[in-house]
Order: C-alpha cells, then sequence, then structure tokens
C-alpha cells in the first residue's frame, strides 16, 4: 500500500454565498431528487453497528484523515472492485457514518477501472462536521475518480459542489456502456439525460485514463 498526499485541513464543506464557479449552475440542475429519511439512514447505521466486529475484522484501519474530528476511527474494505468506509466514534461506540464506492454497472470496463460512485450515510448529529468530504479527499488525492450516479441527494450535491472547487470536475454522457466527454460544461438539453453525470477526477488524472483500477490508499502519517 503506497502513502497518500495528506491533504491539509479543509475549509467548510459548503460554498460561502456569492463564490461558486461559473460552472456551478449546471452541477445545480443536475438530476437531484432523492431525499432519505432520517430514521432510514439511522436505520441502516443501526444495523451495521449490530455486525461490526466482522466488518471491521474483514477491513483495515486508516490513519486519521484530515479536516475529520481526529478521534473517529475510520475503516476500509474491499470487495468485488467496491469499497466500503467505515467510521466509528469510539467513545460512543457506535458507528457514525457509512460510504460506499460502488462500480457503475452502466460502463464498460475501460471506465470500470477508472471511476466509482460515493453514497455516503452520515448520522444527524454528526452530518456537516467534514466526515464525507474527508474521505472524498482520501479517495482523489490517491489518484482515483469519482461519477455520480444516475440521481442525487441535496446534501449529495452540496458536497460535489465543495469538491469541485479544488478537483478538476468535468461531464460526461454515458451511451451503451461508453463514456463520451461534454467538457467543462453540459450542453444545454443534456442535464436531465440519465445518462449524463458530473465526474471529479483524481490528482494526476485524465479522463481518458483507464489503466490501473481502483485501490485504497493510506495517507501519511500526520
Amino acid at each position: 500500500m503506497n502513502a497518500a498526499m495528506n491533504a491539509a485541513v479543509w475549509p467548510s464543506p459548503w460554498p460561502a454565498a456569492g463564490t461558486w464557479p461559473p460552472w456551478a449552475r449546471w452541477l445545480t440542475e443536475l438530476r437531484v431528487d432523492v431525499h432519505l429519511p432520517e430514521d432510514r439512514v439511522q436505520a441502516e447505521l443501526d444495523a451495521l453497528n449490530q455486525r461490526r466486529d466482522r466488518l471491521l475484522g474483514a477491513a483495515e484501519a486508516l490513519p486519521p484523515l484530515a479536516g475529520m474530528s481526529a478521534h473517529l476511527r475510520v475503516w476500509v474494505r474491499q470487495a468485488d472492485g467496491e469499497f466500503f468506509v467505515y467510521v466509528m466514534d469510539p467513545y460512543a461506540g457506535q458507528m457514525v457514518a457509512y460510504v460506499t464506492l460502488n462500480r457503475l454497472v452502466e460502463l464498460n470496463r475501460q471506465a470500470d477501472r477508472l471511476f466509482r460512485a460515493p453514497h455516503t450515510k452520515v448520522a444527524v448529529p454528526w452530518r456537516r462536521r467534514g466526515i464525507a468530504s474527508a474521505i472524498y479527499r482520501w479517495w482523489l488525492d490517491s489518484g482515483q475518480s469519482l461519477m455520480t450516479g444516475a440521481r442525487q441527494s441535496p446534501a449529495a450535491r452540496g458536497l460535489w459542489l465543495s469538491m469541485a472547487r479544488h478537483y478538476r470536475m468535468r461531464y460526461v454522457s454515458i451511451d451503451n456502456r461508453q463514456v463520451h466527454d461534454l467538457g467543462d460544461h453540459a450542453p444545454e438539453g443534456t442535464l436531465e439525460r440519465l445518462g449524463t453525470r458530473a465526474v471529479l477526477l483524481g490528482r494526476g488524472r485524465e479522463l481518458a485514463d483507464g489503466v490501473g483500477g481502483p485501490r485504497w490508499v493510506s495517507p501519511a502519517p500526520t
């Protein structure tokens, strides 16, 4: 396992009013219509917590991630090319967040090696405290890239707006499992299509890259 770049402490995950770049309006118009009830999110975290000994026994502990509360503990597990990140509060003995980095079945083999779609569940008391953004930065700084799923929640949209201030964002169209670059701005009339996605490119990555599959990389200790 190689050491990844240790990111500096990040500012608030939400852009300040009036500071969004011109392209931000395109991202806000993507399909944002996923609303997960808070009780459902907590029920999923509770179910994971009941299995935490088995889950964490198959996972690898990571050093503290920059921008995340120092006392939290983070583990990552890989299975069938997908990655599962668990965040625990050891004082409370509870799992407070869960991030999956999923394969996208609609992609061809070359694109599958490059992109994963993130899905994040965070307990209500721990929201807006840098957990999701710290995990995204860990992934992107290790050279891996992200792609939105067919739909996003408002919270996910906000996080992508924040990440796109620091990582290169592009738009793509998925057609017959092929990924087509749409550029920095999605053409008018394409945003409502399920095949139109936003991508965040990992450090040192280009959209055309397809060499080397996703891997997790531990940040260098601080």
